[in-house]
């Protein structure tokens, strides 16, 4: 029994180290930052998607297939109920040129059309993706009725995470009038840059 003893513990210490070694990874995974492009200062024109000029306009760019982007979409709706109308939102989906028209029929696309007053649309082949500076899912845009943006970054405080986060609370405070010098926030979720999401668990 005793000459076991030390390749128990071994064995434990070495579970013990591949169990911290896997929680650290998923840690940074959780906290990785999306990458962002050049977002337009004024909203640009020759843009198809109109501009409200009574109201802020927000667009979220979304990846039919990002599991993450479902809790952005649960505080988006969120944040629509807390601004009671003050907001014209877009959600505008990936959808690559060449794919059938039901690639974009997720889960996640019928979250979001089931917000009220929600316009959802196919965005091919990243057009307006680019055009805004959007290259990850549930990246937000909020501009004012003068086409000013106000803000830009993600609505969620970590990957796949709903709750109360910076960005959400710096778009609420800019369309009910309270001062707020955020306006910028991360924002995590897939690459719109990929056909496919990288993680597993991808929104059917």
């Amino acid at each position: 029994m005793a000459s076991g003893l030390p390749i128990r513990i071994c064995i434990c210490s070495l579970w013990l180290l591949a169990v911290g070694a896997g929680s650290v990874a998923f840690m940074i995974y959780e906290n990785a930052r999306g990458s962002v492009g050049a977002t337009p200062e004024h909203w640009p024109s020759g843009t198809p998607m109109a501009l409200d000029h009574s109201r802020y306009t927000l667009i979220m760019f979304s990846h039919p297939k990002c599991p993450c982007t479902q809790a952005s979409m649960e505080e988006l709706n969120r944040l629509l109920a807390e601004c009671n109308g003050r907001i014209a939102a877009h959600v505008l989906f990936f959808k690559p040129a060449d794919f059938p028209v039901d690639w974009t029929q997720t889960d996640l696309r019928r979250s979001a059309a089931a917000i009220p007053g929600i316009t959802v649309q196919d965005d091919i082949d990243n057009t307006l993706a680019r055009k805004f500076g959007a290259e990850t899912s549930g990246y937000v845009l909020l501009y004012n009725p003068r086409g000013q943006l106000l803000f830009r970054g993600g609505i969620t405080a970590s990957r796949g995470h709903a709750g109360d986060n910076a960005g959400e609370s710096a778009i609420a405070s800019i369309v009910i009038g309270q001062s707020t010098n955020l306006v910028q926030t991360p924002v995590y979720g897939c690459s719109l840059l990929s056909k496919t999401c990288m993680q597993s668990g991808a929104v059917k």
